[in-house]
């Protein structure tokens, strides 16, 4: 059921509906902040332990500024140094004081990021345990994680009253499919998402304002940016001019929540705020859709690498750019690509324009009037006995000769050692990959996959 802006009580109702549905109940915020403080105290018992007295711990990120949403149960607890530690003892000491902590916890792992921070599992809440440095001014950081404290304080300082526009506004994002500042996502952060309510006034004046975005558009709340940045939207951060806090956003997210806002002002519906996920691809559907295209599937598959998604995705689009690259240098056309990761398997995924090109292609020579060339290229191909003698287009040489791959696959099987693969990319594609092709990609066995299919041929479409 949908309702019009003009009917301000239904239009309150669907926030308060949502609301009620996102908003932590004082119980589940009495928890949270419960096992933050045990934590805490874990750290700063784990460091004075270890003789540190000037280490300590401190809860960073929505929980403590009173903006995340009910179930969600991650925490970030930064273990601050002073900002003179050297960055080896942060790195070592650090991650011990980590390990330390984690040994109360129901599980845990290192992980590594710009610096290593363990991950660990406390009473159902997934926490990160991050080392960083306590500098004196977000100018100073010494590493990337260094600057939240800063975010911290500015929230803080602003958000009273407005918490609940963030929430709806996160809400909405993760509805349109365009929250989380991760590669994979290329979205709006929590951060972002709490910035554009502290600059526009609530959650409907940020979509009443997106409703007008256009690339390029910028915002400085400190009215202090000191440098260009070349991104569809720029928020400059409050505690670094130089930095824009929307830098991961991409073109495409940016205006799927410009369409989103633009779809919710013209008629509001709780259900514009839940995000239903694709449903998986059955066999039926796969081969009815590939059937209609008229195209067909060629995937790239290896064992994923065990690294975090910040690592893992930047090798993953670095790949796919080569592939793509490779592909088209040997005339093979490619409609749409994507790159998918699951729990054990990697893929670059590739529908094909053109699979197949005939065995003959043109080779241009030099110009004829290059007199230096001409003579020796004439020659070669006069002896080579190819496709066709040698003949004059556009002013040059030309003369046609053998492909020597007529199958994308092939291709891809015999030249995908000379694409850029990045490290743990590398390493995993040595050790074996495999070409799947049309029906053999639903050999991967994986719901994650089929949803990913649903996804990669856009049947999830626009309303």
């Amino acid at each position: 059921m949908k309702f019009h802006l003009n009917d301000s009580m239904n239009a309150n109702n669907i926030i308060n509906e949502v609301l009620e549905k996102i908003k932590p109940v004082p119980a589940e915020q009495q928890k949270i902040q419960e096992v933050a403080g045990h934590i805490i105290s874990l750290v700063d018992r784990a460091a004075a332990g270890t003789g540190l007295t000037d280490v300590s711990g401190m809860l960073v990120g929505s929980a403590a500024r009173g903006t995340w949403i009910s179930g969600e149960h991650d925490l970030d607890i930064f273990i601050t140094f002073p900002e003179d530690t050297p960055e080896q003892d942060l790195k070592t000491v650090g991650l011990n004081v980590a390990r330390q902590v984690a040994a109360d916890a129901d599980n845990s792992e290192e992980r590594y990021a710009e610096h290593p921070y363990v991950h660990a599992v406390f009473d159902d809440f997934e926490v990160d345990l991050v080392p960083c440095f306590r500098v004196g001014s977000a100018a100073q950081i010494k590493s990337a994680v260094d600057r939240t404290p800063f975010h911290n304080l500015f929230i803080l300082d602003r958000i009273n009253g407005l918490e609940d526009d963030v929430l709806l506004l996160k809400q909405f994002m993760k509805g349109a499919g365009v929250y989380g500042s991760d590669l994979r996502t290329g979205g709006f952060s929590g951060y972002l998402a709490e910035l554009l309510v502290i600059h526009y006034g609530s959650f409907m004046e940020v979509l009443q304002a997106a409703d007008g975005w256009k690339p390029g558009t910028t915002i400085d709340i400190m009215e202090h940016g000191n440098r260009q940045h070349n991104d569809p939207v720029v928020m400059v951060d409050p505690t670094d001019p130089a930095r824009n806090v929307a830098a991961a956003l991409t073109l495409d997210r940016f205006a799927g929540f410009i369409d989103r806002a633009r779809q919710y002002l013209d008629s509001p519906a709780v259900e514009q705020f839940l995000h239903n996920p694709a449903a998986p691809l059955s066999d039926t559907e796969f081969e009815n859709i590939t059937a209609r295209r008229g195209t067909e599937l060629l995937a790239v598959v290896f064992d994923k690498p065990n690294v975090v998604d910040d690592v893992l995705y930047p090798q993953l689009f670095m790949l796919h750019s080569s592939i793509t690259a490779l592909l088209s240098r040997h005339k093979f056309s490619v409609l749409n690509s994507d790159v998918w990761a699951g729990d054990g398997e990697a893929a670059v995924v590739l529908e094909m324009e053109v699979q197949y090109l005939p065995p003959v292609k043109k080779h241009a020579g030099p110009p004829v009037w290059e007199q230096s060339h001409t003579g020796k290229f004439k020659q070669k191909y006069l002896q080579n006995k190819g496709l066709s003698g040698v003949y004059i287009e556009n002013g040059r040489y030309v003369v046609d000769v053998q492909r020597k791959y007529t199958d994308a696959a092939d291709l891809l099987r015999n030249e995908l050692h000379t694409c850029r693969l990045g490290r743990h990319m590398g390493e995993s594609i040595k050790l074996g990959f495999k070409i799947l092709q049309g029906s053999e990609l639903l050999e991967l066995d994986n719901q994650g996959f089929r949803e990913f299919l649903t996804g990669f041929y856009h049947l999830n479409e626009i309303s």
